[in-house]
């Protein structure tokens, strides 16, 4: 019985792949593939001229990353929707945007983690003051009226660097 396995198997095994098969090995739904390799295109860099997506605050004080998280905005254009972290807890909620005008909704949602150590309110509270943007040298700054409330970037900016002399 043994010899009788192993002959079944050597015979599977040189049908499943031989040159003479003319069974077709893709699925004849799906477009053909080229035989030609074609050149990856890069994968594109995080727009900076735009406001969507993610930017993290650029910290100023060493309050802005007093619990070691840098605070976080996602903004979603096409739902008006923004996610993100305020250094502590979650947040999320709608907001609503033209070109130059940017406002958040004052209902939004975060967990309750406590933060000691952090004005968490403070932080939250400016954020609802947001009432224009602007998109500079790759930055975005949030702005009530003229007065400039925060500046965001898409990479993550190290803590403030404080001198203890």
């Amino acid at each position: 019985m043994r010899p009788f396995t192993i002959l079944i198997s050597i015979w599977v095994l040189s049908c499943n792949g031989s040159p003479g098969n003319n069974l077709p090995t893709q699925d004849s739904a799906q477009p053909a593939i080229k035989d030609t390799p074609t050149a990856q295109a890069p994968a594109p860099e995080k727009d900076t001229t735009k406001l969507g997506g993610q930017w993290f605050l650029q910290p100023v004080l060493p309050s802005d990353t007093a619990l070691g998280k840098i605070p976080r905005l996602v903004l979603d254009l096409a739902t008006k929707k923004f996610t993100g972290n305020t250094g502590c807890n979650n947040m999320s909620g709608l907001f609503d945007f033209t070109d130059t005008t940017l406002q958040f909704n004052q209902r939004l949602t975060t967990t309750k983690m406590a933060c000691v150590g952090y004005n968490e309110k403070e932080f939250l509270e400016t954020l609802m003051r947001t009432n224009s943007y602007k998109l500079q040298s790759g930055m975005l700054i949030l702005m009530f009226d003229q007065t400039e409330l925060s500046r965001w970037t898409r990479k993550v900016t190290p803590k403030p660097v404080v001198n203890k002399a």
